[in-house]
């Protein structure tokens, strides 16, 4: 039945489509080392937009406990730190000559638990979108009720592959939320 194809190929794009952005929320919270994928996507407002960092700027790392940006336009050197500072990282910015110098200080254990409480709010907004994806298609499903080529037991397949799709996405998150806090407890 091409009906059941096209709203599963669907819920699976959708779904797909939440773990990327639970991914790129994730990297986003700190582990203790410093990571260029920890500020890459940071908005930095400049040529009157709002661009990501890694689009106005090299990021390296060249030691555990640092990170430097370097602007590809160095008008804009002002703009990066103010994003930088501005974020929910608290990290602080310092301009040495052309480059942005970014000291990653070691986490406490009470700094890591609070990023393992902002992980576990990341992880349930990432349900909540799966949640959300999963409603719309469900909403789809229930449509083809009213329509007479579809029978009950399509109906019904659809409704247990929704679930079952649902669930392994619920799992994959909650999987990808237990290696993030592991890596933020390591110390």
């Amino acid at each position: 039945m091409v009906i059941e194809h096209e709203l599963i190929t669907l819920l699976r794009q959708k779904f797909a489509k939440v773990v990327e952005i639970v991914e790129e929320d994730f990297a986003t919270v700190r582990v203790g080392r410093a990571k260029p994928s920890l500020i890459e996507n940071l908005g930095v407002m400049a040529y009157g937009g709002r661009m990501r960092l890694m689009e106005v700027a090299t990021i390296n790392a060249p030691d555990p406990n640092m990170l430097t940006v370097t602007p590809y336009d160095k008008s804009i050197m002002r703009d990066i730190e103010k994003a930088i500072a501005d974020s929910e990282m608290q990290l602080s910015p310092a301009v040495s000559g052309d480059m942005i110098r970014i000291v990653i200080p070691s986490l406490t254990q009470e700094r890591r638990l609070d990023f393992v409480k902002l992980l576990k709010q990341k992880t349930e907004s990432g349900k909540v979108m799966l949640r959300q994806a999963r409603q719309d298609i469900k909403e789809k499903i229930d449509a083809l009720k009213e329509r007479k080529e579809v029978s009950e037991d399509d109906i019904f397949m659809l409704l247990e592959q929704l679930d079952k799709i649902t669930g392994e996405m619920n799992e994959k998150i909650e999987e990808m939320s237990r290696v993030k806090e592991e890596e933020i407890m390591a110390v």
